[in-house]
């Protein structure tokens, strides 16, 4: 199979010029996927080299780690702590730069939140981001995203949206229409919150937990391949699989909780009110623009580079064990309370004697591998036909059982006023959900399989994507994000009715909403430092 794979990547060389592709510089910048894998190593028997005491140690920075530091400066403490693996904090919402230009190393947007997000709308606010002028909740111009928004290359030229409408025919426009028929009556039968807790269980959506979306659509007639392949790149763009593995629950909540569905009208125009989807935020740095300033007021208190070992809930407290990265040395913290934001299976493994609902979750949940590509083009790229270069750019393609889904790249340089485009940062994303082995795939091909594999993809709408790209530095996510799929969504949305708790552990992760949404984590670690 290996064999297989790197043929592909290799047939495809010869189209972009293998001589010019070979000059790319570039390679993984994912050296803390060894410091995971400490953990399959048994805890080390010696004596810690120096052992702390606070009052809450919080072990995990990423978005909702940080939510829970947050929440416990808003209360006035500043007796805890935040270990945290990576050397930056921000987990799947990191960033970096290449060549001097910031770009996203995983997510990189944040939809305008709903008004259930109050704690998230509180942080806005904080950071000026939302104000109150004359009465009505504005949002700073300058950090929404700049049109043109999206856009979709397809049957040969660009167009905007990222629906399918250059040349398709009657019976796709009126699946359209019907589609967007079905997501107004799912809004009109049950609410649709984010984060999802925010709602008293609904009985009406058990059938939709329990059944995949496309199992979903085919019984509500919807066959369209050019609807189909849409609704597939919406889920697999939220949650790194698509529609023959996640719940229908999740697929008609894409929609339903957000933007809703705005079907074209019957001429294959977009409807007066423009693209569906709505207004986001977004940054060169993507969403490491909002956990950089979560972390700020951290400090001293925020310990990169650690690698936790093991958790030992107490009756007197909670005792961790952590491995320092740059030095070899262990230490101990030893605290009243620890918030455990941490992925679910990671949890289970460094837990002495985990709670059962935590191996029966860390059992249940499936995780999708992603691969993150920032290309550093030294000037702006040919383009073809159609509408004009977007923040987001979607290249038409089925997903590949082999190489996963391309989900297209976004412009660093897009939120910038600059009036001559010059040298940018593209970053490119795939989703490896649905592949199988798809993790180990992900590992083991190298980073020139991995170059020729994206150069590809960018090539068929931008054939001079080679000769103007100089570095590509590539991110990879073994488990990014727990995959709503059925049965396993609705046993995690179950425990998530309440905060999660065992003696003086308690839990907050996106793994425990089901998927991995911001408003969700950010949401979960705030109610986990209420104390």
């Amino acid at each position: 199979m290996m064999r297989r794979r790197h043929f592909i990547a290799s047939a495809a060389v010869p189209l972009m010029g293998c001589e010019r592709a070979a000059e790319i510089a570039g390679g993984f910048v994912d050296g803390s996927l060894e410091r995971g894998h400490l953990l399959r190593r048994p805890a080390p028997s010696t004596s810690p080299s120096a052992v702390h005491r606070t009052h809450t140690i919080i072990v995990g920075a990423g978005v909702a780690g940080l939510a829970a530091a947050r929440a416990l400066r808003l209360q006035g403490r500043d007796d805890f702590c935040v270990l945290e693996l990576e050397d930056q904090a921000g987990g799947n919402s990191r960033s970096s730069s290449v060549n001097g230009i910031a770009c996203p190393l995983g997510a990189h947007y944040l939809p305008v939140p709903g008004d259930n997000a109050h704690e998230l709308l509180g942080f806005l606010e904080e950071l000026k981001l939302r104000q109150r002028v004359h009465g009505r909740w504005t949002y700073d111009e300058r950090h929404l995203c700049h049109s043109p928004q999206e856009r979709l290359f397809f049957n040969g030229a660009w167009q905007d949206g990222l629906l399918p409408l250059n040349g398709v025919g009657p019976d796709t426009l009126l699946q359209y229409q019907r589609f967007a028929k079905l997501v107004n009556e799912s809004n009109q039968l049950a609410k649709w919150p984010l984060p999802s807790r925010r709602t008293a269980p609904q009985p009406q959506l058990e059938p939709l937990k329990q059944t995949t979306f496309a199992a979903y659509l085919n019984g509500a007639g919807l066959t369209d391949p050019n609807l189909l392949w849409y609704l597939n790149y919406c889920c697999f763009d939220d949650y790194g699989a698509g529609i023959d593995t996640v719940s229908a629950w999740a697929g008609i909540h894409y929609f339903a909780s957000r933007h809703g569905f705005t079907a074209p009208r019957t001429d294959g125009q977009q409807a007066s009110d423009g693209e569906e989807r709505e207004n986001i935020l977004t940054w060169p740095e993507g969403n490491g623009w909002l956990t950089r300033h979560l972390a700020l007021p951290l400090q001293e208190r925020l310990h990169t580079g650690w690698v936790v070992t093991r958790i030992a809930n107490g009756r007197n407290g909670v005792s961790v064990d952590a491995h320092h990265v740059a030095s070899g040395r262990t230490e101990r913290w030893q605290a009243l309370q620890c918030i455990v934001a941490l992925p679910v299976f990671v949890a289970a493994r460094v837990i002495e004697n985990p709670p059962d609902f935590l191996r029966q979750a860390a059992a249940q949940i499936r995780y999708a591998p992603w691969l993150v590509a920032n290309l550093h083009l030294k000037a702006s790229l040919q383009d073809q036909p159609g509408a004009a270069p977007s923040w987001d750019n979607v290249i038409h393609d089925q997903p590949s059982s082999v190489n996963g889904a391309s989900l297209g790249y976004v412009d660093a340089q897009h939120q910038n006023l600059h009036s001559v485009p010059g040298q940018t940062v593209l970053t490119h994303y795939r989703a490896l959900g649905d592949v199988a082995q798809g993790r180990q795939y992900l590992l083991s091909s190298s980073w020139a399989h991995w170059r020729d594999i994206v150069l590809a993809d960018l090539t068929r709408a931008h054939p001079d994507i080679v000769s103007k790209t100089t570095r590509i530095d590539v991110t990879r996510y073994g488990h990014a994000m727990a995959i709503p799929a059925p049965q396993t969504l609705a046993s995690t949305l179950a425990r998530a009715s309440g905060v999660l708790s065992q003696g003086s552990l308690r839990f907050a992760h996106s793994d425990w909403a089901g998927y991995s949404v911001f408003e969700e984590a950010f949401t979960l670690g705030h109610e986990a430092a209420q104390i």
